[in-house]
Formats: structure tokens, C-alpha cells, sequence
């Protein structure tokens, strides 16, 4: 019969070698990572959210940036040139007029001032003339003689019937009185030329000088008590403003491409929100010396002179109109000095191709060559593809 030992020796023996197996099995599960228990399990591979073919862009299927990216046709719309320039109101030398005095002298009145409206002959100024005398004078004197030399005419036919005078003598009476009529014929007209009167003279030195149209006295050049000595120099300058011009200076690369006719539009800093529509009326065939600009103006009606002239003005000259390519400014990407875009060339595979665009603001822009019309660009997103 089979004895066992209770000894306290024989229990401390078996705890031992419990222990040394319970070890084994433990080093044995970490170096076979728990039988196989313990391995984590194989994950599935990441989709990658693009993948370079050469110069091509693939956003596979399950990509994240397959909701991120909108595609659409480029559009081709009915546009036109446009260059926005900066401009100047100007009265119309076509309607402006230097005043000038006939005869030099003295002013001795001013009845106008600096931006006052005037009508077409009303008194501008006063001046104490004293040629204006001289030709009263002498226009007195040559109506009397064509009067005596009109008596002696026929004085002179009558003594002829009678044998009293010979034809010599009708001939040199006939002679003077064309003389003194063409004289008075001269008097009479310098006195019109002058525009005063003849025989009348209420103030024989004091001439009216008087507005040759009618606007608005826009420059002063004399004061009261000025001496004129110089007939061309100018007192004042009267414009008619009821029709102004704005010019606008395009500069030389532009000029070949602007042309009488072209349509406008034409805004100020002194009205915002207005805009002022009108054509091309004037093509300088000269360039600007110092700013290498050509000078186009645009006539405007100006009804209630609200247009004054020296006010600055923003000009939009519009080209003739033709079918182009129009994109959204979302779908263009500058890189360096170039903006492209991405078009697809197949079902989510894209190309970055460079653009010519304009320079324009708003949420759409021209483009001048790199996209045709139809082709599928991307709209939104494309900084996305950008790399």
C-alpha cells in the first residue's frame, strides 16, 4: 500500500516544482505570442486619397476627396473686352469759349463771377476803351461825307442837263460819293464788329464786352482795373456744360484694340452706385509725351451739371463681343507666375493644364487660351490636387 510523506519537507518540494512548470508555460506563451491567441488581428489597407500616373492626378474609389471636388464644363458665354482706366471730366472744346476784348483799355466792371451761368450775349465786363470813341468819330465823319458827296452828285447831273458843268465833273462827284460810301460802309461795320450801335452813344467810351454762348464762366484771367493792352488776350473762358466730356488715357498696349464707337460706362467718387453710359466719341492719333497713353473721350449729357469739370472718373471701355471661355475664379490656381487649372481627361483622373486668363474682378473670369469650351474642369477643390 502506498505511503505518502506529509512531511513539511516533502510539501515545500512540490510547491517548487509547480512553480518551475507554471514559468515554463508562461516564457513559452510570451515567445509564441499566447499560441497564437494573443496576435493582433491583420487591419485592412488604407485607401490613399490620390495617386500620381505620370502627369495624371486618380482619386480612387473610397477616397475622401471624391465628395470634396466638384467637376463642371467650361462655359463659353458672349463677352467683351473690358479695360477699366482711370479718367477726367473736361468741358467739350467744342463748347467752350475764350472771351476777348476788340479793343484794349481799362476795366472799369466785372458783372460776372467764377462759375456763374451766363447767357449767350449778356454783359460779362466794362471796359473804358478809347478807340471806341475814335470810331464813333469816325464813323460821324464818314456818314457826313457820303451825305455831301450824295448832294453834289446831283448838284453836279443837274448843271450838266444845263450846260453848266461838264461830264469830268459828273465823273469825280459820282467818284467821291463811292468813295464815301465805301468809307461809311467800313465805319459801320467796325462799329458792328465792336457791337455797338451806330449813331447812338450813350457812353462813347465805354464798351460791353458780352458772352459769345451761353454756360458757364469756368476761368478768370483779368480783375477790375486791369489794363488790356493785348486785344487776343483772354478775360474769361464761358463753357457750355450741358454736354461734358470724359477722358480716359489706355495705355499703348491697349490702343490698338479701342475704337470711336466703342460703348463705355463711366462712374465718379462724388455719386457711388451711379453709373453714366456712353461710347467712344474721340481716338487721339497722338500718344501722351509723358505718360505713353492715348486720349479717348466720351461725350455725356449733363442736364443738371452734375458733371464738373477736373472731377476723376473710372472708365470701362468695352470691346467689340465675342464667344469665349468663361470659368469660375474658384476653379484657377496660382502657382509661381502661371494660373492653371485641372481638367479630366477620364472618369476622376485629372490633368493640370496652364490658362490665360484676364484680369478681372468678380467671381467669374475670361479665359484667353489653355481650356476649350466643354472641356471638364474642377471648379472647387482643385487646391486639393495642388501638390
Amino acid at each position: 500500500m502506498a505511503t505518502y510523506d506529509h512531511t513539511p519537507t516533502a510539501r515545500g518540494n512540490a510547491f517548487l516544482w509547480g512553480g518551475a512548470a507554471l514559468g515554463v508555460l508562461l516564457v513559452a506563451a510570451l515567445l509564441t505570442d499566447g499560441f497564437g491567441l494573443l496576435r493582433p488581428a491583420a487591419s485592412a489597407p488604407e485607401t490613399p486619397l490620390l495617386v500620381h500616373r505620370g502627369d495624371q492626378i486618380f482619386v480612387p474609389e473610397g477616397s475622401s476627396l471624391r465628395r470634396r471636388l466638384t467637376v463642371a464644363p467650361a462655359a463659353a458665354e458672349l463677352t467683351s473686352d473690358r479695360w477699366v482706366l482711370p479718367g477726367i471730366v473736361e468741358s467739350d472744346p467744342a463748347r467752350t469759349a475764350a472771351v476777348l476784348t476788340p479793343l484794349g483799355g481799362r476795366i472799369v466792371e466785372l458783372k460776372v463771377g467764377l462759375g456763374d451761368r451766363v447767357a449767350r450775349g449778356q454783359v460779362l465786363a466794362v471796359i473804358d476803351a478809347p478807340d471806341l470813341a475814335q470810331a464813333y468819330d469816325d464813323d460821324d465823319k464818314a456818314a457826313d461825307t457820303f451825305r455831301l458827296a450824295t448832294r453834289n452828285l446831283a448838284r453836279q447831273e443837274g448843271q450838266l442837263q444845263i450846260g453848266a458843268a461838264s461830264a469830268r465833273d459828273v465823273d469825280q462827284a459820282r467818284s467821291d460819293l463811292a468813295q464815301a460810301r465805301a468809307e461809311y460802309t467800313r465805319t459801320q461795320a467796325r462799329l458792328a464788329m465792336l457791337g455797338v450801335a451806330a449813331g447812338a452813344r450813350p457812353r462813347a467810351r465805354l464798351l460791353d464786352v458780352k458772352a459769345p454762348v451761353a454756360g458757364s464762366v469756368t476761368s478768370f484771367a483779368v480783375a477790375a482795373g486791369n489794363m488790356i493792352n493785348d486785344p487776343t488776350q483772354p478775360l474769361m473762358t464761358v463753357a457750355d456744360l450741358s454736354t461734358v466730356w470724359v477722358t480716359a488715357l489706355v495705355p499703348e498696349k491697349y490702343v490698338g484694340a479701342v475704337a470711336r464707337g466703342d460703348r463705355a460706362e463711366v462712374s465718379l467718387t462724388a455719386y457711388p452706385g451711379e453709373t453714366l453710359r456712353g461710347n467712344v466719341a474721340f481716338v487721339s492719333d497722338v500718344l501722351e509725351a509723358d505718360s505713353l497713353r492715348d486720349k479717348v473721350r466720351i461725350a455725356l449729357p449733363n442736364p443738371r451739371y452734375a458733371l464738373k469739370p477736373n472731377m476723376f472718373a473710372t472708365v470701362t471701355l468695352f470691346g467689340p463681343r465675342a464667344t469665349r471661355v468663361v470659368l469660375p475664379t474658384s476653379a484657377l490656381l496660382m502657382n509661381n507666375d502661371r494660373t492653371s487649372v485641372f481638367v479630366a481627361t477620364a472618369p476622376w483622373t485629372f490633368v493640370r493644364r496652364t490658362v490665360h486668363p484676364r484680369l478681372e474682378e468678380g467671381s467669374s473670369v475670361t479665359i484667353d487660351s489653355g481650356i476649350g469650351a466643354g472641356e471638364r474642369v474642377v471648379v472647387r477643390g482643385g487646391i486639393l490636387l495642388n501638390d
